[in-house]
């Protein structure tokens, strides 16, 4: 398994990029923030762009000082397809992404 950090802002940005088939197994939303943010998740397919047709998670909140973690649902992806983010505002939160090529 590997490791990717990103820090995010309220710009939707990869927070992961496949790079041949793979599995997300856990990705974490850490808010180091003194205020609440909300953060917006998207499943986007090679080529494609993030937006209301491939969003996952919409307007999760994440306490200050919490983490938020999904771990329940692997997702497969294919060559170039991504995860893409964004939060409400700020920069105070960082996403961690484990993935396994396969």
């Amino acid at each position: 398994m590997a490791l990717i950090n990103t820090g995010l802002s309220s710009t939707i940005a990869n927070v992961y990029a496949s790079s041949g088939n793979s599995v997300v197994s856990v990705a974490y939303f850490c808010n180091f923030d003194s205020s609440a943010r909300t953060f917006n998740l998207y499943a986007v397919p090679a080529g494609g762009t993030a937006g209301t047709g491939n969003q996952i998670y919409k307007d999760v909140q994440i306490a200050s000082g919490d983490t938020f973690v999904i771990d329940m649902e692997k997702l497969v992806l294919a060559n170039n397809e991504t995860l893409q983010a964004n939060i409400s505002s700020g920069t105070s939160v960082t996403a961690t992404v484990s993935y396994v090529g396969i």
